[in-house]
């Protein structure tokens, strides 16, 4: 049986920086991504944020301060990340990770746009 899900990158190192507060990944393509918990968090791929369908889509507020409290491998093909306000269903592949790590900015730029135009914070 050969499976139609292919992983299109792999990390060669993950680090988890928690004073930082972030993830550094290093994939072996020679690209590495240093990615904030508080935009892994407002951008977790579980159904409590991103909904079922892509008008479902939660904004999440006031996480300025949210921290990585662990990682944990999923198979060959993710982490789960389990964040200090005890958000912890998000399921990250390796491809979902790399996608985040080159849009960062344009993720983090609608992420703030979303919060202003429905009057939220990033602070708790």
């Amino acid at each position: 049986m050969s499976g139609s899900f292919e992983v299109k990158h792999r990390p060669a190192e993950i680090r988890l920086k928690k004073a930082e507060k972030s993830l550094e990944i290093d994939f072996n393509d020679g690209r590495s991504f240093t990615l904030p918990a508080e935009l892994l968090r407002v951008e977790s791929p579980s159904a409590e944020v991103q909904g079922h369908n892509p008008a479902g889509k939660k904004i999440v507020a006031g996480r300025r301060h949210v921290g990585i409290i662990g990682i944990e491998p999923v198979g060959n093909y993710a982490i789960r990340i389990q964040f200090d306000d005890l958000h912890d269903t998000g399921i990250y592949t390796w491809d979902y990770l790399y996608e985040l790590g080159e849009g960062k900015e344009e993720k983090w730029r609608a992420y703030l746009a979303a919060l202003e135009g429905r009057g939220l914070s990033r602070d708790p």
